[in-house]
């Protein structure tokens, strides 16, 4: 049997965050050795309560949670909450009982720059909320760039429209400084943005078969789902159909063939209406003049993802849980 994937889920849950939290516990080719919690959907002290309650549901209170930054790398404490995509709780407002673990004592750069120190290029490293505690472990520890085994991020908006404004994505938005960082720290990153998330969408019907299964974890989505169909439904006139950005995230970490990619450089904008942009820069011309992408590492970011894949395979271990 092949040696199943180390991974660690940096994560503000967050409804989709939760999703893609129970299919990496779901899927015997990974093996998550831990969570980190950072602001996004919800503050960070939230996400950390959230996510060792997500551990306690999964019956997987063994897994370390190392709670992350509650400021931006540059102390910003303005922080855009999602509590209207995903409820004042994060959890569809279903106001679960307080978990029964705690977090450990190393925050989330600590734990991370650790464990990548102690498996090195072993690890793939799940980013669904903004790169800051990602950012720190880069800035702090030289070595954690090619210690990280890979970083694939949900983060972006190439070529279309953000979804918070119409520059920017809602998790490079959260702290565009950290994002510019980790896109031009040399790790090996692979971006999935909302332009592919926003191709893999689950239906009123298949949160019906979540519901009627007898897959615990399936239970336990359709139930928190409401609010999330709701926002959409309001934000983007779905009727009856929302994005699973986390969830294809996750999924294309663990199966890559699901995404294509390009490879490039990638700086995000840091000031101005336009903050949180991200700009790709395909190699194809030779500039004439030194430019702010010249001589900086190249990512890959996705431009296609297998949609129905995604689905099915969400559907079928979120069934079987």
């Amino acid at each position: 049997m092949a040696m199943r994937k180390k991974m660690i889920i940096d994560t503000d849950p967050g409804i989709d965050d939760a999703m893609a939290i129970f299919l990496a516990l779901q899927s015997p080719e990974v093996e998550v050795i831990g969570l980190t919690t950072i602001f996004g959907n919800v503050n960070t002290t939230l996400a950390t309560t959230n996510a060792l309650h997500l551990l306690d549901v999964a019956g997987r209170p063994d897994i370390p949670v190392a709670e992350g930054s509650h400021v931006t790398i540059t102390n910003g404490t303005k922080l855009r909450i999602a509590d209207f995509v995903h409820g004042t709780d994060g959890l569809g407002n279903q106001n679960f009982p307080p978990p029964r673990g705690k977090p450990i004592e190393l925050s989330a750069a600590e734990f991370l720059m650790q464990q990548a120190s102690l498996y090195p290029e072993e690890i793939t490293l799940v980013a669904l909320g903004p790169l800051t505690n990602i950012a720190l472990a880069i800035q702090s520890d030289p070595s954690f760039k090619s210690n990280i085994g890979r970083i694939v991020l949900l983060g972006g908006a190439f070529s279309v429209n953000g979804n918070v404004n119409p520059a920017a994505e809602a998790n490079v938005f959260g702290d565009p400084e950290a994002a510019d960082v980790v896109f031009t720290s040399g790790a090996d990153i692979l971006a999935i943005g909302i332009n592919v998330t926003h191709q893999v969408l689950l239906t009123d019907t298949d949160r019906d078969r979540l519901s009627e299964s007898g897959g615990k974890l399936a239970q336990y989505m359709s139930r928190i789902f409401g609010v999330y169909y709701s926002y959409h439904h309001d934000a983007y006139a779905t009727k009856g159909r929302v994005y699973l950005h986390d969830p294809a995230t996750v999924l294309a970490a663990i199966y890559p063939c699901l995404v294509t990619y390009i490879e490039g450089v990638v700086r995000v904008q840091t000031n101005g209406i336009t903050r949180g942009l991200t700009v790709f820069c395909n190699r194809r011309k030779r500039f004439g003049e030194v430019t702010d992408w010249t001589d900086k590492p190249a990512v890959k970011v996705a431009v296609t993802i297998d949609a129905p894949e995604v689905v099915r395979l969400a559907m079928e271990k979120l069934i079987n849980s």
